[in-house]
């Protein structure tokens, strides 16, 4: 059955705040901002992959490898503590940089019906994080706007290749 991008973007967002209590601990933020992460990362390569749209499967990969690479990179070189005082790795955040980039190759290649509430969906994923005590505020700034420039540079918008034409629905298997 044919479902809309950014139906399948709000259905993990509900599934993810639904999951979790009225009340919800570190622990329920910090998972849900995983589960949020994981569908944004589906969505943006499982979609065009179901399509046969191998170029955009290669772009949308490669723009949240990038990403996450220089995520990497920064968290290497700078070396600030989390909040919760569980690591040295707090700067940027990771989750935050692929969520925001995986957001924009929906919208490079979709359009704002799929790109509004992917970015949506990756602001709760920065907020979660910050709500885990993972991370603060300028960390996840600082990784939405990696993930972000990202997408926007590595991605073309709405390319004339093969697959998903403008307004496409992808074809989820269940």
């Amino acid at each position: 059955m044919p479902i809309a991008p950014a139906r399948s973007l709000c259905l993990c967002l509900m599934a993810a705040t639904m999951s979790a209590p009225a009340a919800a601990s570190s622990a329920d933020w910090d998972k849900a901002s995983g589960i949020v992460r994981t569908g944004l990362v589906a969505v943006a390569v499982g979609g065009p992959a179901l399509d046969g749209d191998w170029t955009g499967v290669k772009q949308d990969g490669l723009a949240m490898a990038i990403a996450g690479g220089a995520t990497a990179g920064l968290k290497y070189a700078i070396h600030e503590r989390r909040p919760d005082g569980s690591g040295t790795n707090g700067f940027p955040s990771g989750h935050t940089s692929i969520s925001f980039a995986a957001a924009a190759g929906l919208e490079q290649r979709l359009g704002w019906k799929a790109g509004v509430p992917a970015h949506l969906a990756a602001a709760f994923v920065g907020l979660a994080r910050v709500k885990a005590d993972k991370h603060y505020w300028h960390d996840v700034i600082v990784g939405a706007a990696l993930g972000e420039a990202a997408g926007l540079l590595l991605i073309d918008k709405r390319h004339k290749g093969k697959g998903v034409p403008i307004g496409a629905t992808m074809r989820i298997p269940f």
